[in-house]
């Protein structure tokens, strides 16, 4: 009975299949629901059934002729051999059912229009479907004998790949679209609403500049755990399947956005070379000022968190996770490292040298940061790239500190400073060059030539070595420097005053090198020098200025060759010209280092008063000059007036 029950069901799956399966394709489909609904009705089974009822209808066909045939007439030829239904039937392979079954498996999956992400069970039953595909294909290249099977299978394939694209994209971008949502939300930090508006940047409102980072020592993790590892299990399909570059590029596209964006909100804007020639130096001195911040937020923090993520996605699948990693980072890399080149290549006034040593160091520092970072072929050029504007910034800092020579020479020598005061450019160069020295490391590696290119240790500063390339420079400067204060004090038609001005100038070098690391780096032998001429100026001042008056108050001995009463009288009388003359003159001068002044007017009282007091006592001594003689002046009368020389006020 139980046989019975089986013939009878098999007979009426045959009579389905006969109804409904007008296709080959879906005859073999229909056989297949039937074998995987019950296992009474395995495929042989349903194979060898149809088989058989094939044979009965051409055996009954053939009956049916040989009984209607007239006895009298020649036997009729058996009939032809009719072939079985299993025969006519081309054999369907396990290779054909499995891409039969993939295809509709797939099919469901794709055809999504939703994330197949946002549901767990679906991703599972996804991927373990293109694990099979994979394989499948696989299989079929290997054999190599059905070209027809394996590009459907290749064709199927790629759908898996768009689809898997489509969801690696967006479990980049929308991570939170996939991620299990706490009930009511998540919590906000009460510091997060603080430092943002309720606006976050996007739409049409203004991006929002971040707040500046002081420590650099924190990694980013843009995608929770989850996340990175569904990511990498469909990075690992990708690249199984020979997409590899494919996903590569798919996580560029998708991180380069983010990375965009946090740029943005470091505050910097994409400039041409030819914008950052012909900005104000107000403006690019303001850029700068946010490119050397932004700069080291990138290079320390954003892209190395970035190779970390890469990493993480594509363990296991080198090369790829070093091009999507170039690929992401590059753009905004580049433009951060062509704006240090379009600084490097502009002016080079000498305004300008602080601000790019600034951004030197900034790049220099980083350097040995960035070996594990771009350690890869693909991203040493951009590792080259960082290392080349160094280079560059290191040599724009050579030429911005050579152009302070140019700057000096061509200051014209037009108008003299009033009262031999310290001249404008005396003041500029010193200060400049003090602060310079704030930074005399730098220096010292761009003078030697030590531009940071391998990022290693900066070369060490010997306080002791007066002969460093730097040392030179800057004394080459001073050399210049004088050459042309000298040319200056030609102006002065008072030839007095111009040793005033060179001592103005000469004692104010001496305080600034005295008091700053220019010292060290000029030398005491330097230090002698410029001492020594400032005294030689003092006395050309003194044999300028008072030479006559020290002349007038020559009295001669007294006895044989002395001068008579009359003579003396006339000196005294020359002196006091002489002295009012200078005082009213001389007055209007200014030393303006108040110990040089303070020497100056003991020097000149020195002279001055022993003479001058020698005079009035040969007067006072004298018969004959007593009737006529009026002391104008006592010696202290004159030293008071010395004593209110060179104040720079006009009496």
């Amino acid at each position: 009975m139980a046989e019975d029950g089986e013939e009878k069901l098999l007979a009426a799956v045959q009579h389905i299949v006969k109804t409904l399966g007008r296709t080959d394709t879906m005859t073999e489909d229909i056989l297949k629901v039937f074998s995987n609904y019950d296992g009474r009705l395995s495929l042989d089974k349903l194979y060898a059934t149809r088989a058989a009822a094939a044979v009965a209808a051409v055996a009954a066909a053939g009956g049916g002729a040989g009984e209607h045939s007239v006895p009298a007439s020649p036997p009729m030829l058996p009939p032809p051999a009719v072939p079985s239904a299993a025969a006519a039937m081309p054999a369907v392979t396990s290779l054909e059912r499995t891409v039969r079954t993939l295809d509709r498996q797939i099919s469901q999956f794709v055809t999504m229009d939703r994330l197949i992400w946002a549901d767990s069970v679906d991703s599972d039953a996804f991927l373990e479907a293109v694990d099979d595909l994979i394989g499948t294909v696989q299989e079929l290249d290997a054999a190599g004998t059905n070209r027809g099977l394996l590009d459907r299978a290749d064709e199927l394939l790629s759908r898996c790949m768009a689809r898997l694209e489509d969801e690696f994209r967006a479990l980049i971008e929308r991570p939170d679209d996939v991620a299990p949502v706490a009930p009511g939300g998540f919590a906000s930090d009460e510091s997060e609403e603080e430092d943002y508006d309720a606006d976050d940047g996007y739409g049409d409102e203004p991006i929002p500049i971040a707040k500046p980072v002081s420590d650099f020592d924190v990694v980013i993790d843009a995608l929770p755990p989850g996340s990175v590892s569904d990511v990498h299990q469909i990075a690992r399909r990708m690249v199984d399947a020979g997409f590899g570059r494919e996903c590569a590029e798919a996580y560029a596209a998708a991180r380069r956005g983010f990375i965009d964006e946090s740029v943005a909100r470091l505050g910097i804007r994409s400039r041409t070379v030819d914008e950052v020639h012909s900005l104000p130096w107000e403006e690019l001195e303001f850029d700068i000022a946010r490119w050397i911040p932004a700069f080291k937020m990138v290079f320390r923090i954003l892209i190395p968190s970035e190779r970390r993520l890469c990493d993480r996605v594509f363990d296991g699948l080198a090369p790829y996770g070093d091009l999507a990693f170039v690929a992401a980072v590059r753009t905004q890399a580049l433009q951060l490292i062509s704006f240090g080149d379009a600084v490097s290549a502009a002016s080079r006034a000498p305004e300008r040298l602080f601000r790019v040593i600034d951004m030197y160091e900034a790049v220099r520092d980083l350097l040995p940061d960035l070996d594990p970072v771009f350690s890869d072929p693909y991203s040493a050029a951009l590792r080259a790239e960082v290392s080349a504007v160094c280079s560059t910034l290191g040599s724009s800092i050579k030429g911005i500190f050579m152009e302070l020579e140019n700057l000096i020479r061509r200051d014209p020598a037009r108008v003299s400073v009033p009262g031999g005061g310290i001249h404008p450019i005396t003041r500029y160069v010193m200060n400049y060059l003090r602060a310079a020295c704030g930074s005399r490391q730098t220096l010292e590696e761009v003078m030697e030539g030590d531009l940071g290119a391998v990022g290693g240790a900066s070369i060490a500063v010997d306080p002791d070595r007066p002969t460093s390339s730097l040392a030179v420079h800057i004394a080459w400067i001073m050399d210049v420097l004088h050459k042309n204060l000298e040319t200056k004090s030609k102006i002065y038609r008072d030839p007095p005053l111009a040793s005033i001005f060179l001592m103005n100038n000469g004692k104010y070098i001496i305080h600034k090198v005295n008091d700053s690391e220019l010292g060290i780096l000029l030398g005491d032998e330097w230090m002698k020098q410029m001492m020594s001429r400032v005294r030689r100026w003092s006395l050309d001042y003194q044999r300028g200025a008072w030479a006559k008056v020290l002349s007038v108050l020559q009295t001669g001995g007294p006895g044989i060759g002395s001068l008579p009463a009359k003579a003396l009288l006339q000196k005294l009388r020359m002196f006091n010209g002489y002295l009012e003359e200078i005082c009213a003159i001389q007055s209007e001068w200014v030393i303006v280092d108040e110990q040089l002044r303070e020497d100056v007017r003991a020097a000149i009282t020195d002279s001055v008063k022993p003479a001058y007091t020698g005079l009035v006592s040969r007067l006072k001594s004298s018969p004959e000059a007593a009737q006529d003689l009026f002391i104008k002046h006592t010696p202290e009368d004159v030293e008071a007036q010395i004593q209110h020389l060179f104040e720079g006020v006009s009496k």
